[in-house]
């Protein structure tokens, strides 16, 4: 049931924001925000806590692709909430938000009780720093690829009435470049604080994580640099974020797959 009322005050709070930015609700606009960002906050609010309760059952840490999917739902929301605050991303925000409502159900596609793996409080905080890091990068990725869709609107010159729902394509690259220091910053903790729970990279089936973990933290490293230093913005900066994010996911899904799939081995 609370992954119901989840998904129906994400697309409450998507549908407010979404007449909060069209011209022919401007008269009704502020009202239409305030009850939106009300709906939002509190989807979130209750996502988090139903979604922590799932995956951190006293002592130990149950985690399925189910639950992995909907804490990505979660930091999307989350972002989606905070980016509301500046009335050009509103339009922005309904989208995340219905992505967001897509994940609220899939908390429940959970593995059966007691499945849950006892660990001590670093390793807990580790893997959790990791995943949240993980989805923080996922949702720089969904904001790229608005990006993207923008800068080929701005190319086709096409004026329509939805083209209030995209923000001027600097203040999206802004909220890129944002959401990539805070990721970068959670990927070289889950990187370090990984690193001391490794007794052999090789033995433990880690290395190939490893070396394209620390690739895509370079990518990353080397996009924010870019940014600070050369100014570095549109297509460029988008398109090396996206290659960042393909090489972490490839990190992460990519070796587990060979390991389970083709070498039948698992990791750690």
């Amino acid at each position: 049931m609370s992954q119901i009322t989840i998904l129906l005050l994400y697309l409450l709070a998507a549908v407010g924001f979404t007449m909060n930015r069209l011209p022919r609700f401007a008269d009704q606009a502020r009202p239409y925000f305030l009850v939106a960002f009300i709906f939002a906050a509190i989807g979130v609010g209750l996502h988090g806590q139903n979604l922590f309760d799932l995956i951190l059952p006293d002592a130990g840490f149950n985690l399925s692709v189910g639950s992995a999917a909907s804490l990505i739902g979660l930091e999307l929301a989350l972002i989606a909430l905070l980016a509301a605050i500046e009335p050009s991303l509103r339009g922005m925000s309904a989208g995340m938000l219905v992505l967001s409502a897509a994940t609220a159900s899939l908390m429940a596609a959970s593995g059966a009780p007691g499945a849950s793996i006892v660990m001590t409080w670093q390793i807990r905080a580790h893997v959790l720093i990791a995943l949240i890091s993980y989805g923080l990068l996922t949702v720089g990725a969904i904001v790229a690829l608005f990006a993207l869709i923008q800068e080929r609107r701005l190319h086709s010159a096409r004026i329509t009435p939805a083209n209030q729902l995209f923000a001027p394509l600097e203040t999206t690259e802004k909220l890129l470049i944002g959401i990539s220091a805070t990721g970068f910053a959670g990927l070289t903790l889950a990187i370090a604080t990984g690193l001391s729970f490794v007794n052999d990279l090789v033995e433990q089936h880690l290395a190939h994580k490893f070396a394209l973990s620390l690739l895509a933290w370079v990518v990353f490293g080397v996009l924010l640099a870019g940014r600070f230093v050369a100014g570095w913005r549109g297509k460029r900066a988008v398109k090396l974020y996206l290659w960042g994010f393909a090489t972490l996911c490839l990190a992460y899904f990519g070796s587990r797959l060979i390991l389970e799939q083709i070498f039948n081995r698992s990791w750690g």
